[in-house]
């Protein structure tokens, strides 16, 4: 029981990185897990202390004969809004038939916490079968900046074997599964601006350009219509699956079950592939949102100045963030013309894709401890969405990697009504515990 009220408590902070007005909050929380840590025994340190701090931990004394694994997660959450559509306060955790409601209840502190039970564990048995680094992130839902500052500062601390990205899912509550990837992703603003202000529609319609007009032709010319993009060099360089791999991909998909929870048809991107082919291992450019001119109550008659878009790109191996949107970029403001000038604007926080293989040590070893706790075959899959910071710590630790988690799709992450269940975080603690004894098992 003890266990369960600390991991409220843990649920109980509003770590939210986005917003300032949290930054006692996140404190708070950071201070909070580091004392936890000391207390089970790990040597702790913070980094960027003065900010959202990143928590580093670690046991070395299995000794240089012995493996290093690197595990990953975070302790900031999402924003809480629109808070009247949770049945209870988010930073209130309650239990209700075995499942946790909070914020941040599975993304990501109820995975961060089977992680620390584990190691907890361990620790009371004895001496950890090999050596633990641990990196809990204050800034993944913001695209862990700090960290990615400090990673090239910080390669001998992360150094290591092999690294577990613990902040994954599973296709179902049923079915174990290791995912062996995750796409990258990339993003920019869009800008038409046309007139110096805006116009009387009545009075210049006819005669000058209209932004919006302009913008969406633009957004509609970046694809084909079977889905394929049209940014020239999209898709050089692309890396497809071994064919080992490919095999023991899982595909598995429910149309019917996977169209009634999100309430429209699986028809979009590219028409020559599956919806998992397309989701896992294909490139994707949205439109995230659209803004220009005027969309209150009735009408307002204008040409605007200017309307602008958000995209993003997912990405996969092959595909350099940088490059990519050098190109989007490069394709949209070419396209400026008299009386229209387009301009694009490259974000920050991009990543590119991570994937490894089915015949890696560490996910032999992560599967094995999957199968023992659910009694039952591993599935190997991908995930569409992005984990930027999973690349950079990768190559500064140079390890082996692997993404774990026990998350379900309708868990309600980064939406109201968040939850876990308390089996997963008991399954969570014993799959991570196997896995380490595995590796400590495993020659090198």
């Amino acid at each position: 029981m003890k266990s369960t009220d600390d991991y409220l408590k843990f649920l109980s902070f509003p770590s939210i990185s986005a917003n300032p007005e949290h930054a006692k909050d996140m404190s708070d929380c950071c201070h909070w897990l580091k004392s936890f840590l000391d207390e089970i025994g790990l040597q702790t340190e913070l980094w960027n202390e003065e900010g959202r701090a990143t928590i580093f931990a670690s046991d070395l004394r299995a000794g240089e004969d012995k493996p290093t694994l690197l595990l990953y997660t975070h302790y900031d959450v999402q924003p809480a809004d629109p808070l009247d559509l949770w049945d209870s306060p988010p930073f209130e955790p309650r239990i209700e038939n075995g499942e946790v409601y909070a914020r941040g209840a599975q993304d990501n502190k109820g995975q961060c916490w089977y992680v620390l039970q584990a190691l907890k564990q361990l620790l009371e048995e004895g001496a950890l079968p090999v050596n633990i680094k641990l990196i809990i992130d204050g800034e993944e839902e913001i695209g862990s900046f700090a960290l990615h500052e400090l990673l090239p500062k910080k390669k001998e601390e992360l150094s290591a074997d092999y690294l577990a990205i613990v902040d994954l899912g599973m296709p179902s509550k049923d079915t174990p599964a290791i995912t062996l990837g995750t796409r990258g992703v990339a993003s920019l603003d869009l800008e038409v601006e046309c007139a110096k202000r805006d116009l009387h529609s009545g009075t210049h319609g006819g005669i000058v350009n209209n932004p919006i007009q302009i913008l969406v032709e633009l957004l509609a010319s970046a694809k084909d219509e079977k889905g394929r993009i049209l940014v020239p060099g999209f898709y050089d360089g692309l890396i497809p699956l071994s064919e080992k791999d490919s095999a023991r991909i899982s595909y598995d998909f429910d149309l019917k079950e996977y169209e009634a929870l999100v309430g429209t048809t699986a028809t979009g991107g590219e028409s020559d592939y599956s919806p998992l082919e397309r989701s896992w291992l294909r490139p994707t450019l949205e439109i995230n949102g659209v803004t220009g001119g005027y969309s209150g109550d009735g009408i307002k008659t204008v040409i605007p100045a200017r309307a602008s878009a958000k995209v993003s790109c997912r990405l996969v191996p092959g595909q350099d963030p940088a490059d990519i949107l050098e190109k989007v970029c490069r394709f949209f403001e070419s396209q400026s013309k008299d009386g229209v000038k387009v301009k694009a604007t490259a974000h920050q926080g991009c990543g590119a894709a991570v994937r490894t293989s089915t015949e890696s040590q560490v996910v032999q070893a992560f599967a094995s401890a999957y199968e023992k706790v659910f009694d039952k075959p591993c599935a190997f899959i991908y995930e569409g969405a992005s984990i930027p910071i999973a690349y950079e710590l990768q190559k500064a630790s140079e390890a082996e990697i692997v993404l774990v988690g026990l998350g379900l799709i309708d868990d309600c992450i980064h939406a109201p009504n968040e939850h876990f269940g308390l089996d997963r975080i008991e399954k969570g603690k014993e799959i991570i515990m196997d896995a380490i004894k595995n590796l400590g098992n495993a020659s090198i």
